[in-house]
């Protein structure tokens, strides 16, 4: 909320407020908020079960058709809304940009993807956290805003968080790294299109820009790698990922539709709790105690990002 304004108080302020029945409903916004961080949990829950099945079609299928796979899931939920919506969904005041969002979408997805079939699932995970960092450094000199000495130095705390992650030259570091930092930078610059896009088209209509842009940019890929499924436990897989692709973006979508994003953000991190499961579980893979550390240092870094956030928009409330 906004920061006390310093005027001396009157007597209504002095006076106790009337205690709230136990069984009195929550404020909408406080309740909405509730109800966004449930959806959000659920959605980054699908999003990181998604994200395991990827890795585990790596083993078989070229990643730029796991990617294809992936997006379909989300692609045959846009067709759905644009037959019931009709094609004024696509009616954007800035369509280069959706369009521009959509390729960052596909490259962060495949460089991602590239790069989880090689290094565990939570290290990865891990890693992709730098992107809200990113995201102020490109906010910075792309968009020009305000950044004071204490973001810059939880940037710069991040970044050493992400150096204990893979540790490069300590003989655990393994190329494929690089693309999941690619993919977290591409992810940024998709934020920051996003930003630019904010107020002009709707969340849905963004979506279906991102959904299309990105499964027709990889169709393009397929006769190239294309390997057809020779099981049906791969085809299960395939579709499990789909299925985890389309819920986890409706959740997230529905989650920001509903709630204030400053609340939603620290929901993110949830993401290495489910990669760090999921990639024992599944893989065997337990981060070690160099990777926690840096784990820690990275979150904690965000969390402060996301505080400091909170405080520049109440100081403009």
């Amino acid at each position: 909320m906004c920061p006390a304004t310093g005027l001396p108080p009157d007597e209504r302020t002095l006076m106790p407020l009337p205690a709230a029945p136990i069984n009195a409903p929550l404020p909408t916004q406080q309740a909405q908020n509730l109800k966004g961080i449930a959806l959000m949990a659920l959605g980054f829950f699908s999003l990181a079960a998604c994200d395991m099945q990827a890795k585990l079609l790596t083993s078989e299928l070229p990643p730029f058709q796991v990617v294809w796979f992936r997006q379909l899931g989300l692609l045959i939920g846009v067709l759905a809304l644009l037959a019931l919506r009709g094609p004024g969904l696509l009616v954007s005041v800035k369509p280069f940009l959706q369009i521009g969002r959509g390729l960052a979408a596909a490259v962060s997805a495949s460089c991602f993807v590239m790069g989880v079939g090689f290094v565990p699932l939570a290290d990865a995970v891990a890693v992709t956290f730098i992107a809200p960092f990113v995201v102020t450094i490109l906010g910075a000199l792309i968009l020009r805003e305000p950044v004071g000495i204490r973001r810059w130095a939880a940037v710069a705390t991040g970044f050493v968080g992400m150096l204990i992650v893979i540790r490069p030259g300590m003989g655990v570091f393994h190329p494929a790294i690089l693309f999941i930092v690619a993919a977290a930078c591409m992810f940024a610059f998709r934020q920051i299109l996003s930003r630019w896009l904010s107020g002009a088209d709707s969340v849905t209509t963004t979506v279906a820009y991102t959904s299309i842009t990105s499964s027709l940019v990889l169709s393009v890929t397929l006769p190239f790698v294309w390997v057809t499924p020779d099981s049906a436990a791969t085809w299960g897989i395939i579709a499990g990922m789909g299925i985890c692709a389309g819920l986890g973006e409706v959740f997230v979508i529905r989650a920001l539709d509903i709630a204030q994003a400053v609340v939603l953000a620290p929901v993110h991190y949830t993401l290495i709790l489910w990669g760090t499961f999921y990639g024992f579980v599944i893989f065997g893979d337990l981060p070690d105690g160099w990777t926690i550390l840096g784990c820690v240092i990275i979150v904690a870094s965000g969390l402060y990002t996301v505080h400091r956030e909170r405080l520049r928009k109440s100081d403009k409330a």
